[in-house]
């Protein structure tokens, strides 16, 4: 991957030459709009992915529809907005989704792999090293791996939110290098093409431009996930290296077209530098158990030093944790610079709010480490 990413071709050329990919694909797409499973649909999305196969490429399928499913096959008129009925209309439409998968891929003898993910399989470490290791086996094995939000078991505290930032995560646990959303528009525009006449398909874009979060829109009627949310994923996945390309679900041979350097869907280019394994699993928690705000000197030393966080430089310590719980890193102007595992719980960290480390064994009887979070243990957001 890294060779991919330091290479001086274009953002489209790295992109024909990855490897691994991860597809999304959307609600909208796969449920023609939430009236019934869209098996025409499912049956040009397998074809494509065996056309991928068939050009050396790894593929990952993160699948929205299970739910949309559901609702339609319980002749409901729109998406219920209670958990309990949501995790019945998964239970109904998620069978029914694979089932689709399963026909239309034999096909093309390739072999599904039905995996159900929520956010505690991501946070906890060792699960996620399982998930981790069970997808790469998969898919040395030449099995297509198809992957939803496991909504029938979810609560609100675990959602993931919408299926975009899921695969986005895959990506980051897969180290995936290129991320593909599917949706209904033929890319990003300048502006809601549903509002303006005028709106404009962007070819290439960067992740941090400071406009971008302005020209996206919200999600649909039966899906989670508008072009917002394909922003902040194609942001998390450019944590790992992975581009993420946003294109058109009915365009015809959308992924060949990607693969011959065809300017179709558009491109979210990053400069941000790669992130370990152990990083990146940082980056993908989305639930912090405390924080710690620190001082202008210790911003400094995270952020352009590259420093571990001591406990002089730390001037509050909220919530409570544990030792290695996921903790927030905020300046004094109370503004998110860093994440990272706490080396101490919050009752010993109160304690060591601005010691020096030479003054831990003496505040506290013991001493794991110097630092409060330690740098290898630390990512910048």
């Amino acid at each position: 991957m890294s060779e991919l990413a330091n290479d001086n071709s274009t953002p489209r050329t790295r992109l024909a030459k990855a490897k691994r990919w991860v597809l999304k694909i959307g609600s909208s797409l796969l449920t023609r709009q939430g009236t019934t499973l869209d098996r025409t649909m499912i049956r040009s999305l397998s074809q494509q992915i065996a056309r991928l196969r068939q050009e050396g490429k790894e593929v990952v399928l993160v699948s929205s529809g299970a739910v949309a499913a559901g609702v339609a096959r319980l002749g409901w008129n729109e998406r219920p907005s209670s958990v309990n009925e949501l995790q019945a209309a998964a239970a109904i439409g998620q069978s029914g989704l694979i089932q689709a998968y399963e026909e239309a891929l034999h096909d093309y003898q390739l072999i599904p792999a039905q995996i159900l993910l929520d956010h505690d399989d991501i946070a906890n470490r060792e699960r996620y090293l399982n998930a981790r290791m069970a997808l790469h086996t998969l898919l040395g094995l030449g099995v297509v791996p198809i992957i939803n939000e496991n909504d029938t078991v979810v609560t609100e505290e675990i959602r993931f939110g919408d299926n975009d930032t899921l695969a986005a995560m895959v990506a980051n646990l897969i180290d995936a290098q290129v991320l593909c959303i599917l949706t209904d528009q033929l890319g990003m525009y300048d502006k809601n093409p549903a509002k303006f006449d005028d709106a404009l398909l962007l070819n290439q874009v960067d992740v941090d431009a400071a406009n971008l979060d302005s020209m996206a829109s919200g999600g649909g009627k039966f899906g989670r996930g508008g072009m917002s949310t394909k922003v902040q994923a194609a942001r998390l996945a450019a944590q790992s290296g992975a581009q993420t390309v946003v294109i058109g679900g009915n365009l015809p041979d959308a992924f060949s077209k990607l693969l011959l350097g065809d300017k179709v869907g558009t491109i979210f280019t990053s400069s941000r530098e790669n992130k370990s394994a152990r990083k990146q699993w940082l980056v993908g928690q989305r639930r912090s158990r405390g924080s710690l705000i620190v001082d202008e000197g210790a911003v400094r030393a995270i952020l352009h030093g590259g420093n571990s966080l001591l406990p002089v430089g730390v001037t509050h310590v909220g919530g409570i944790f544990s030792r290695g719980d996921l903790v927030d890193i905020f300046s004094e102007n109370k503004e998110l610079i860093a994440r990272g595992l706490s080396s101490y719980p919050s009752s010993d960290a109160k304690l060591l709010c601005g010691k020096s480390s030479n003054e831990i064994y003496e505040i506290l009887g013991y001493r794991h480490l110097d630092a409060l979070v330690h740098r290898d243990n630390l990512v910048l957001v």
